[in-house]
C-alpha cells in the first residue's frame, strides 16, 4: 500500500457556503460514502525535465485557479456539481531522487487504480516522464487489459532513454520498448512543423504509431478525428489513457510550457477534443502534463486554459451522463 505517498495541498478555502457555486468549493478533499466519478492527484515533478522546467509548480497552481472558475458550462449549459470529483492530493516528491520520485508515482496510480475501479482518474503533472510511470502503475493494477493511448502533443517523445535517462522527452519509448503498449495503440494528435527528427519518425513508423498531423485535423475537423481516434483505439485495447502534453498549443496561447512552438493547437481545438474524449466510455484515465506557472503571463493565462481544459474535459463526461450514456 502507498496512500501515505499522497499529501493533501497546503492551502485551503473555507468552502461551506450552502450552494458550491465555484471549483474550489465543489472538488471534495475527503471520502464520503457516495463512489467518485473522477479521482485526481497531482505529480509535482519536473526534475526529470529536458529544458528548465517549474511543472512541478502546477499541481498547485491549477488548484488555486479553481476559486476563478464557476461550475456551470455556458456553453454546454450543464453544470457539474452533480459529477463527484475527489481530490487526493500531491504524490509526496523527494528533492533530488528522480527515480524514487517515479517510482512512487507509478506506486501510486497502482494504488488508485485499485482502490477507485469505478472512477476516472486525473493526474495533473509534472513533466511528461510522469505518464510512463502512470501507464505501468495502470499496468500493474491490471495486467491481464490492453492499453492504448490518445496523446496530444508537438513531439513522438519517443527519443531513447538510453541516451538522456527517462526525461520527459522518452515516456512513450519506454512504454513500447518494455512492452508495455503497442505502438499501433497510441495515437498521437498535434504534431506539426520542425520539432521531430528524422530518426523519431523512424521509430514511430516502424512501431506504427498512428501519427495524425494537425494539418490533417484541420482538413477534417477536430471533432471528426477525435471520435475516430477514440473508435480505432476502443476496437483494439481494453481501455483507453490519454495524455494532453500542454505543449501541444499554439506558443501565442501558451506561455506557460517550456517547449512551445509555433503553429500549434488553439486553446478551442483542444477544448472541442476534450468534450469529445469526456463523453466516450472507453477513456479511463488522462493526465495533463508540461505547464510551467513559472514562464507563465503575469494573469495566469497558460495555467487558466489548462483548467478550463480540465473543466471541458469533466463536461463531457457530465454530458455523456445526462444523456444517459
Amino acid at each position: 500500500m502507498v496512500k501515505h505517498f499522497l499529501q493533501k495541498p497546503e492551502w485551503s478555502w473555507n468552502a461551506k457556503q450552502i450552494e458550491k457555486q465555484f471549483v474550489h468549493q465543489w472538488i471534495a478533499q475527503e471520502m464520503d460514502s457516495q463512489i467518485p466519478d473522477v479521482v485526481l492527484f497531482g505529480a509535482p515533478l519536473s526534475r526529470s525535465s529536458i529544458s528548465v522546467s517549474g511543472a512541478s509548480q502546477y499541481p498547485e497552481a491549477f488548484r488555486k485557479a479553481w476559486k476563478g472558475f464557476t461550475t456551470y458550462n455556458l456553453d454546454e449549459e450543464i453544470d457539474l456539481t452533480s459529477l463527484r470529483v475527489l481530490d487526493l492530493g500531491d504524490v509526496h516528491m523527494h528533492v533530488t531522487d528522480i527515480p524514487l520520485n517515479h517510482r512512487r508515482i507509478e506506486e501510486t496510480m497502482n494504488y488508485v487504480t485499485q482502490a477507485f475501479k469505478k472512477s476516472i482518474i486525473c493526474t495533473i503533472g509534472g513533466d511528461h516522464s510522469i505518464t510512463a510511470c502512470t501507464v505501468r502503475g495502470v499496468n500493474e493494477a491490471i495486467p491481464n487489459e490492453k492499453i492504448g493511448i490518445l496523446q496530444f502533443d508537438t513531439h513522438l517523445d519517443v527519443r531513447d532513454p538510453a541516451e538522456i535517462g527517462p526525461a520527459n522527452g522518452t515516456p512513450i519509448r519506454q512504454l513500447i520498448d518494455e512492452e508495455i503498449v503497442e505502438g499501433r495503440h497510441i495515437t498521437n494528435i498535434g504534431l506539426h512543423g520542425f520539432f521531430n527528427s528524422v530518426d523519431l519518425i523512424r521509430y514511430a513508423k516502424q512501431h506504427q504509431i498512428q501519427m495524425i498531423p494537425l494539418k490533417r485535423v484541420r482538413e477534417k475537423g477536430i471533432k471528426q478525428i477525435i471520435s475516430e481516434a477514440l473508435a480505432y483505439l476502443a476496437q483494439h485495447v481494453d481501455r483507453i489513457y490519454v495524455t494532453v502534453d500542454m505543449d501541444v498549443l499554439d506558443i501565442a496561447s501558451a506561455h506557460g510550457v517550456p517547449a512551445s512552438t509555433p503553429g500549434g493547437m488553439q486553446p478551442e481545438e483542444l477544448f472541442a477534443a476534450l468534450l469529445e474524449i469526456g463523453q466516450h466510455s472507453s477513456v479511463s484515465h488522462i493526465d495533463f502534463v508540461c505547464l510551467d506557472p513559472m514562464r507563465d503571463t503575469v494573469s495566469q493565462a497558460t495555467v487558466k486554459t489548462g483548467v478550463y481544459a480540465f473543466l471541458t474535459w469533466l463536461t463531457g463526461i457530465q454530458k455523456a451522463r445526462l444523456e444517459g450514456r
